[in-house]
């Protein structure tokens, strides 16, 4: 197939690229500058000089199928980022898409889009969006997948698929957050991080999407087998990476009230950088977010390729190398 992405130097763009590539795919993809251009021919795609704040029927043209993964990943910014990176930008990727003569359009959702500081346990496609939002990433992408799946129509059909916590090699977030709190002395386990999470390894993840090349529409939760308690799952990630975590741990409901006041205060006096700490992060730490699959295993014949054992051993050997 013909394959066109969105967000192919990032994370998980780059290995979605990798796994088309490698299963036969033609893929181009979006790169907004040179540097990008490079990382994704590096990954085996055609780079495609475009932005999502451009992006035209012409870019897209010829291709069978786009894959969506652009967007503002953040736990800070102002309403105005996250909505342009994430609601405008998918808006004018279905636009463009549609135009182009595309039939398939899948995006990289999010858990988060149904996260209001709240345990989720053992959620399904079921579950609600919430009528309101407490976090901007949040909103965003739950607004943005909504327009993705009222788009589905007969000729265009559109999929959402939700990870949770996407992990792995080349990782950007949680891993390089956690080797920099760990330097910084600033590390501390919220609630003695007992609660459980579903994670997502990256390449069960591009397996996900590689399946919804063919198969599903609607919106799909893709994770990997069982569930960790956030403890167990960040001193994995930690051991395999070479970082050492402290034991101290902070109450979770003095550390939500402590983010609430740190937050609070950077908004009020109109601070640009992040906090240390944000309600986002520290409600996600504080929460339990189990996920149910059992839709995609059944619908797109979804199943990990990489057990948690094995994705940690990758995690070690690539942080050797990279090191």
């Amino acid at each position: 197939m013909k394959l066109f992405v969105t967000g192919g130097s990032g994370f998980v763009g780059g290995h979605f690229i990798e796994r088309a590539v490698a299963a036969g795919h033609h893929v181009r993809a979006m790169a907004r500058t040179a540097a990008a251009a490079d990382v994704v021919r590096s990954y085996g795609a055609e780079a495609v000089v475009a932005s999502l704040d451009d992006v035209s029927e012409g870019h897209v043209r010829g291709s069978d199928a786009v894959i969506h993964a652009a967007a503002h990943v953040s736990e800070w910014g102002t309403r105005e980022q996250f909505w342009h990176g994430n609601v405008t930008g998918t808006e004018r990727m279905l636009e463009a898409a549609r135009a182009g003569g595309v039939r398939r359009f899948i995006h990289v959702g999010t858990e988060a889009a149904l996260f209001v500081g709240a345990d989720l346990l053992r959620i399904d496609e079921s579950q609600p969006y919430p009528t309101r939002h407490r976090y901007l990433y949040s909103e965003t992408k739950a607004v943005a997948e909504q327009r993705v799946l009222a788009a589905n129509a007969p000729g265009f059909l559109t999929v959402s698929i939700r990870p949770r916590l996407v992990w792995g090699p080349r990782d950007t977030s949680v891993l390089p957050a956690l080797a920099r709190m760990a330097a910084q002395g600033s590390f501390a386990w919220v609630g003695g991080g007992v609660k459980l999470t579903s994670t997502t390894h990256v390449e069960n993840l591009a397996q996900a999407l590689l399946l919804a090349l063919t198969r599903g529409s609607g919106a799909y939760f893709v994770v990997d087998d069982g569930q960790r308690s956030i403890r167990s799952v960040l001193s994995a990630f930690a051991a395999a990476t070479g970082v050492e975590l402290p034991a101290r741990s902070i109450p979770a409901a003095a550390a939500r009230l402590l983010a609430r006041i740190v937050e609070g205060s950077f908004r009020l006096f109109r601070v640009r950088r992040a906090p240390p700490m944000t309600r986002f992060a520290i409600d996600m730490l504080s929460s339990e977010v189990t996920l149910d699959d059992s839709k995609a295993r059944r619908e797109l014949g979804y199943q990990p390729t990489v057990s948690f054992d094995e994705g940690l051993a990758r995690l070690a050997v690539h942080s050797a190398v990279t090191a």
